[in-house]
């Protein structure tokens, strides 16, 4: 692959980037400063509002995965990628309808902690052991590796010095807590769909001139449906070779209902964004993410797409081929975003550096956590002082990235790492669901329910994958998000049949919901509705 290098003016306006989060983070550090205490450092209770809300779940979610990742499944796939972002809009109103609610009732500071209350120590823990291992070993890593080799590829540096760098960038936003990473993501939210919007903007002007439309943006949307027509569907049959990563229908009714509804609903990372606010405030926050979702394929997907026809056509052939010389999808962003003029390259390398750096801050503030009240304090230190519970949340923040920065080198024989993000937390997923719905939603539902849910989950899981190898094909091998779907049957299966057979008096101090807790105002419906109406349209017009 051909080495571009950042030119002076893209360095300095990366550095004034650089200094506007730097110097405003600091400025809300100070401002904002209450004490060292877990509630302020880990939740920034009562400190967000509801923009900066909906803004840190974006930043936090939007990363390298998004504009490397699923552009590479753009290239390979087509829109059919978009259905994890759409979906996720949707299933944002059931959590800011439903969910949320029940965590605020109940003064939930941790998803570990929710368990502790609603099953028992034992269950907490077993998931809080789960989360900082899929959180470091997969999270972190593919983070870190799609945004290192994307950093690596337009800007010269060597790739184990992105590494490091992006490591330790993020760790300066994680030490300033969740009111830092809270506030500094709306500056991350608005410069990452700045450079994305360019960045998309220049493909559409290159494909119109490469097929002599000149800078007509417009009748590159005409090109796209002529020359990548079987780019632009959003359901696959079973004739289609990509049918096993988004099996049709399973794309909004089944295995990602369930990846997104414990992705959004049960994910320490993205739930704490809300927990330190009151419940109009979350609500409406997460209504905005929801709004926000809808504009992310516009700016990671369809580059994928415009590099996938000039691709087609001879262009960049050279640029694509990862180091086994073979096509790589993976560069079709890194590749796309070379061709920026100065200056527009520096904003674009920054939105990348800021969705990178967010989305890694995010997650190692959920760590720090989760291993800070739900490991440390629990086992370690029960009358561990408030200040020291901080002091350790920094040291895991440190400790959590160096892990993640030396196992990082080992993805890079992976074609689509955001495939490979959604499949493995796939084996995790089924079971965060099934243990938190019915633990919030079904009062009958037992500690020992909830305990063979923890242990078996992930044995059943891998079961499903590896079991057609095992027979030699005879038995089918399903599609993981069909996996997912399955999974979540069979252990919901079993935690009613469990409960139903061993039934014990409900003792749990977490308050379980009553009607009044679902109602929302006028301004909730109307747009949710909007958001319904908008995904409705496109999925029906991308069918």
């Amino acid at each position: 692959m051909s080495k571009n290098h950042l030119q002076t003016a893209d360095v300095i306006v990366f550095f004034i980037y650089f200094l506007i989060v730097s110097t405003y983070g600091y400025y809300i550090y100070r401002k904002k400063k209450k004490s060292d205490n877990p509630q302020d450092f880990f939740l920034a209770e009562g400190s967000l509002t509801w923009w900066a809300i909906g803004a840190s779940l974006i930043a936090s979610n939007i990363s390298a995965e998004h504009f490397i990742g699923m552009s590479g499944s753009g290239f390979a796939m087509g829109l059919a990628i978009s259905s994890y972002e759409w979906m996720s809009a949707a299933t944002l109103i059931l959590v800011a309808w439903f969910i949320i609610p029940l965590y605020l009732k109940n003064h939930i500071y941790t998803m570990p902690q929710f368990l502790a209350r609603r099953y028992n120590d034992q269950v907490s823990t077993i998931m809080a052991v789960f989360w900082l291992l899929v959180y470091v070993f997969v999270n972190l890593t593919s983070i870190i590796y799609l945004g290192a080799l994307a950093v690596s590829a337009i800007s010269g540096l060597s790739f184990n010095f992105c590494v490091f760098a992006l490591s330790l960038f993020a760790i300066v936003v994680t030490l300033g807590g969740m009111k830092v990473i809270g506030y500094t993501d709306v500056i991350q939210v608005l410069v990452l769909i700045a450079g994305g919007l360019i960045t998309t903007y220049l493909a559409l002007s290159l494909l119109a001139r490469e097929y002599g439309f000149g800078s007509d943006i417009m009748k590159s949307f005409g090109v796209l449906r002529s020359q990548a027509s079987d780019h632009l569907h959003m359901i696959f049959d079973k004739s289609s070779p990509h049918y096993m990563e988004l099996p049709g229908t399973s794309v909004i009714i089944g295995g990602m209902l369930v990846n997104n509804l414990a992705y959004w609903g049960c994910n320490q990372y993205i739930v704490q964004r809300a927990l330190g606010a009151n419940l109009k405030t979350a609500r409406t926050g997460i209504l905005f993410a929801a709004f926000l979702k809808l504009l992310v394929p516009v700016i990671a997907v369809l580059p994928g797409i415009i590099m996938y026809v000039l691709h087609n056509k001879g262009l960049f052939q050279h640029e694509m081929l990862g180091s086994t010389g073979v096509v790589k999808p993976d560069q079709a962003y890194p590749t796309l975003m070379n061709l920026l003029p100065a200056g527009l390259k520096g904003v674009a390398f920054a939105a990348l550096t800021a969705a990178i750096v967010a989305s890694l801050a995010g997650k190692a503030n959920s760590i720090s956590t989760i291993f800070s009240l739900d490991i440390y304090q629990k086992y370690f230190n029960k009358s561990a002082s408030e200040k020291k519970l901080v002091v350790t949340g920094r040291w895991a923040v440190i400790l959590c990235m160096f892990i993640a920065a030396l196992v990082t080198p080992a993805l890079q024989s992976l074609d689509q790492v955001y495939q490979f993000i959604q499949e493995y937390v796939g084996f995790f997923s089924p079971g965060v669901l099934a243990i938190f719905m019915l633990g919030l939603f079904w009062k009958r539902t037992t500690t020992a329910a909830a305990m063979t849910a923890a242990i078996l989950t992930i044995p059943i899981s891998a079961t499903l994958k590896f079991l057609p190898y095992w027979t030699n094909g005879y038995f089918p091998d399903y599609p993981f998000l069909d996996r997912m779907t399955i999974t979540f049957i069979l252990v919901v299966v079993l935690m009613v049949i469990i409960s139903l057979a061993k039934p014990v008096q409900y003792k749990s101090s977490i308050i379980l919901p009553q009607r009044h807790d679902f109602k929302v105002t006028p301004a909730f419906l109307i747009m949710a509705v909007i958001i319904m109406g908008i995904l409705t349209a496109l999925y029906t017009v991308y069918w």
